[in-house]
C-alpha cells in the first residue's frame, strides 16, 4: 500500500524533504506541495522525476499525510483541513502547536493523528520515558549566532538589537510557552521538549545570542526519579535559513520512513 504525502512549504525543511521523497521512500509518494511563490516552486520542482502538483493550502488535505513545514503564521490554514479530514498531520512548527492544544481534541474526534518529529534535538525518547514517572525539572539552554535570532517578536518588543551583540548575552529566560510565543521561528525544539516531557509551563528555557558559536546549540537537562539526563546537540544552520538546522529535515524524513518501515527502532 502506498500512502500519499503533501508538503506545506518548500523552504529549508520542505524542499530537501520533497527531493528525498521524489528519489523514493517505500510506501510513500509525494503528490502535492503548497508554497507562497508558485514560480519559484515550479523552478525547484523542474528536476524531479515525478513532480508533485502545486496546490492551495486547503487542498493538501487530499493526501493521506500532510507535512507542515511552513511559517507559523499559516499554521491554522494547514492544520485545520488536515485534522478535519482525519489525516496524519506531521508538525514541524511545534511552537505553533502549544497555544492550539484544542487541535488534539479535534484530531481525536476526526480520527486524525498529530505527530511532532524530534527535529533538531536528541533524546526525546528518553524524555518521554522519564515523563511516565516523576520528573522534577526539565531545562533547555539554546545558544545561536545573533543573526539566527533576528526578527523574533520578543526581541523587537523589548528593543533588543542582536546585530549589536558582541558577547554571549542572555536574551530570554522563562517557560517554553512564552518562549514559543516570543521566538516562533527559533524554539520549536523547546516546544517539542515540552510536549514530550512535563508540559510548556514547567519546561524552563534560556535563549542566548552568542557571537562565539557557529552552530545552533541546545543543552537539555532532565532531573527525574528514574534518571538524570544531560544532552547537548550542536546543529549546523541551514544555508537556506539560519534559524533552521540541517538536522531538522532529516528528522522529518526519518519520521516518514518510520511510518512504513518493517523495523522501527526507538519508542
Amino acid at each position: 500500500m502506498t500512502n500519499t504525502v503533501a508538503i506545506a512549504g518548500l523552504g529549508a525543511i520542505g524542499l530537501p524533504l520533497a527531493r528525498a521523497l521524489d528519489i523514493g521512500i517505500p510506501g510513500l509518494r509525494l503528490v502535492s506541495v503548497a508554497c507562497r511563490d508558485h514560480v519559484a516552486g515550479r523552478a525547484n520542482l523542474m528536476a524531479f522525476r515525478d513532480p508533485p502538483r502545486i496546490v492551495e493550502i486547503g487542498e493538501l488535505a487530499e493526501a493521506d499525510i500532510v507535512v507542515e513545514a511552513a511559517p507559523a503564521a499559516v499554521f491554522d490554514a494547514i492544520a485545520q483541513p488536515a485534522i478535519a479530514a482525519g489525516k496524519l498531520f506531521i508538525v514541524c512548527s511545534a511552537g505553533a502547536l502549544l497555544p492550539r492544544m484544542h487541535l488534539i481534541a479535534q484530531a481525536r474526534a476526526s480520527g486524525a493523528r498529530i505527530i511532532v518529529p524530534t527535529g533538531a534535538l536528541l533524546g526525546l525518547d528518553a524524555v518521554r520515558a522519564a515523563a511516565e514517572g516523576e520528573v522534577a525539572r526539565v531545562t533547555i539552554e539554546t545558544r545561536k549566532p545573533p543573526g539566527g535570532l533576528a526578527g523574533a517578536p520578543y526581541l523587537e518588543q523589548h528593543g533588543i538589537d542582536v546585530a549589536s551583540i558582541t558577547q554571549a548575552t542572555l536574551v530570554f529566560s522563562g517557560n517554553a510557552f512564552d518562549a514559543a510565543a516570543g521566538f516562533p521561528a527559533n524554539v520549536n525544539v523547546a516546544a517539542s521538549l515540552a510536549l514530550a516531557g512535563i508540559g510548556p509551563e514547567r519546561t524552563a528555557v534560556e535563549i542566548w545570542a552568542d557571537p562565539g558559536v557557529t552552530r545552533n546549540t541546545h543543552t537539555i537537562r532532565v532531573e527525574s526519579h528514574a534518571a538524570r539526563l544531560t544532552m547537548v546537540v550542536e546543529n549546523v544552520p541551514s544555508p537556506a535559513n539560519p534559524r533552521t538546522g540541517l538536522l531538522t529535515p532529516l528528522s522529518v524524513l526519518a519520521c516518514l520512513r518510520g511510518l512504513t518501515a518493517t523495523l522501527k527502532v526507538g519508542s
